[in-house]
């Protein structure tokens, strides 16, 4: 390691460009003891993180170590001294920068998935899959910035996967690359010709289209959605439903109300806003917590606020905030 750090130090003098670390220092040890190892697969096409210009310079974003399969599973060996039985393996896709000359903003795209591999067999855990966005004017240091927030999406990801909900379609290794295929043919929402009418509670219930059958949509004499009520005739907080499904369409729960979900060549989406969405966690670093915690953390606060209002701020750019179809998380392109 400090041969790593040396050679990278002479590197920057030489050429006169600055080298951030990325480094997974975080705690990641699996606190209910149900994990034996952790395997990672670095698929990424293009190794090569990028490059960001800030203040003081450009800056190049790197791993600490370059045998990145290593250097992980060495971080989980270290955190983790009393071993499970579970084994799982980490599938890394993608962390690719986009940083746009005299703008001061940046991009980071980044696609990470984990399995349990159980006698070569490899099961569905869960997938991180977004695009985290920097502007200088509200981060002064973006290259650290950067660095720092992949860091704690990556330590964050390991965290939840060690106790996730599992899907039960087998992989084989040799699939690995075409897990996303493989797994949408076992999704109702997807395979289904028709989506059932009903409310869903969250994101598993509705890809198996089993609605909640002590719940449904309440209406105003006008006919008009007013949110969720119980056998008891009561309104529930929208933030404990994922949607509902009425004459075969199927509407998200959002801080600005519900949003009817379309579907283009790209996948499923709804018409909004990081804003929207994410209104007390707007900065990239907020939500990095809320985003990998699973949809459900990051709208608690503002369901609580809006219930089933549908005001929408004009002053907001609205595009296509697509939905995971693996886990119903947003994913943001913008």
């Amino acid at each position: 390691m400090k041969k790593i750090i040396i050679f990278l130090l002479l590197s920057e003098v030489l050429s006169g460009q600055k080298t951030e670390i990325i480094e997974l220092n975080q705690n990641i040890k699996d606190k209910k003891g149900l994990t034996k190892s952790l395997t990672l697969i670095d698929n990424r096409n293009d190794k090569t993180i990028g490059t960001i210009t800030g203040k003081k310079g450009t800056s190049d974003i790197k791993f600490a170590d370059e045998d990145l399969k290593n250097h992980v599973e060495t971080w989980f060996a270290d955190d983790n001294k009393v071993k499970g039985n579970n084994d799982i393996t980490m599938l890394l896709e993608e962390v690719k920068i986009s940083s746009f000359q005299n703008t001061g903003l940046a991009k980071v795209k980044i696609k990470v998935s984990s399995f349990i591999n159980r006698s070569g067999k490899y099961f569905f855990i869960n997938r991180y899959y977004n695009t985290l966005s920097f502007n200088s004017k509200l981060t002064p240091n973006i290259p650290r910035e950067v660095s720092s927030s992949i860091s704690d999406v990556l330590s964050s990801f390991i965290n939840e996967s060690y106790s996730h909900t599992v899907l039960s379609t087998p992989i084989l290794e040799s699939e690995l690359k075409d897990y996303e295929t493989i797994l949408e043919k076992n999704m109702k929402f997807i395979t289904s010709p028709e989506l059932v009418n009903g409310v869903y509670k969250d994101f598993k219930s509705f890809s198996e289209q089993k609605p909640q059958k002590e719940y449904y949509i309440g209406k105003n004499k006008k006919g008009k959605v007013i949110g969720v009520k119980d056998q008891n005739d009561l309104l529930v907080l929208t933030e404990e439903m994922y949607g509902y499904v009425e004459d075969g369409k199927a509407y998200r729960s959002t801080p600005v109300g519900f949003l009817e979900i379309n579907k283009d060549d790209k996948g499923y989406y709804i018409v909004s806003s990081r804003l929207e969405l994410y209104p007390k966690n707007n900065n990239s670093g907020a939500m990095i917590g809320a985003m990998t915690g699973g949809i459900a953390g990051g709208l608690i606060g503002a369901a609580i606020d809006s219930g089933s209002k549908t005001d929408r701020n004009a002053n907001t750019t609205l595009s296509h905030v697509y939905i995971d179809s693996l886990t119903g998380a947003y994913i943001f392109e913008k």
